[in-house]
């Protein structure tokens, strides 16, 4: 098997609270390097872009202009609540996009978007020594969802 034929996972990480994004990529990496799965990395400034960041990916496979197709996307990054109603605009509309390209593409999709209410939340949800380890189970979910494509034969042969 040639490099272009190894699948390769998308991951899109929302960047705002940085060392969060670190952790969670830290548990994303952790189990795709220990199942043997290659990945490529794009960073979106933060939550709200990472709907918009798979689209791209997906419509760029449609017009077969990416260079390889992805079989799976993990979406990483956290919202924390503030004094505003921003939370609620971003984590809902984030959210609600990627279970709506999920379904209406048919990826296999693993969502580790944090949604806390403070800073101490995230950080428990996010680190990867603790039970939690949000960005590893995003991982792992994603890998389950290729398997069951798989399954039912909606990958290209």
């Amino acid at each position: 098997m040639s490099d272009q034929d190894t699948p390769r996972v998308l991951i899109v990480e929302a960047r705002f609270y940085q060392d969060i994004a670190d952790e969670l990529m830290k548990g994303a990496l952790g189990v795709l390097e220990a199942a043997g799965v290659a990945y490529q990395r794009i960073e979106v400034p933060g939550v709200f872009e990472i709907p918009a960041a798979i689209r791209f990916a997906i419509r760029s496979m449609e017009l077969r202009a990416a260079s390889r197709r992805f079989p799976g996307f993990i979406s990483l990054g956290c919202v924390i609540r503030g004094e505003t109603s921003h939370y609620d605009y971003v984590a809902g509309e984030a959210s609600r996009a990627l279970m709506d390209l999920s379904v209406n593409y048919s990826i296999a999709h693993g969502f580790g978007v944090l949604t806390c209410e403070n800073y101490d939340q995230a950080w428990a949800r996010a680190d990867v020594t603790g039970k939690k380890n949000v960005g590893g189970r995003a991982a792992e979910a994603c890998l389950q969802m290729m398997d069951v494509k798989k399954q039912l034969h909606l990958v290209p042969r």
